[in-house]
């Protein structure tokens, strides 16, 4: 596998890395539009499975990152909490994913597809078990906002998933 940097113009000038395999084959990216980003291991203790992070905005008080999930991931189930306003809004960019809000159906997510996640609603989101998946997480600004994280989506509800 060789590895090739190619210049793209920009605002910013960003480079972008292009994986080739032995054939001269561009091996499939992950990460869509935004880029896969790093590892998100600041934050795995809350998914199950590999998960990565790209910030994508923030200095203006919204704070925007592409989140990418290899198939199978998944977060945990958790609660974005704020005293007033605040919570979510996930914009869906690549692969096929799940959304589900406690005590409700699980809502299949493709590209193009948004979810709006008010504050003090138990949720979860990740990739489908044969597709990774990524979206831009919204975090929607609030008064005290917090993330409250729950137990693992356990592994019966997640394979019970068509």
């Amino acid at each position: 596998m060789s590895k090739k940097i190619i210049q793209t113009a920009g605002r910013d000038q960003l480079a972008k890395e292009v994986w080739k395999d032995e054939d001269g084959e561009k091996e499939e990216q992950h990460g869509g539009m935004f880029g896969l980003g790093q590892p998100n291991d600041a934050y795995a203790r809350y998914f199950v499975g590999q998960s990565y992070l790209n910030p994508v905005a923030g200095q203006s008080g919204v704070n925007i990152a592409n989140v990418t999930f290899e198939p199978g991931c998944r977060n945990n189930w958790h609660i974005h909490k704020a005293q007033k306003c605040g919570g979510q809004l996930l914009l869906c960019t690549e692969g096929r994913g799940w959304y589900q809000e406690w005590g409700k159906e699980a809502r299949e997510l493709h590209p193009g597809d948004a979810v709006e996640i008010p504050a003090g609603v138990k949720h979860w989101h990740g990739a489908a078990k044969d597709s990774w998946f990524s979206h831009l997480a919204v975090e929607l600004p609030g008064e005290d906002t917090f993330n409250e994280w729950l137990e693992a989506v356990n592994d019966e509800t997640y394979n019970a998933l068509e």
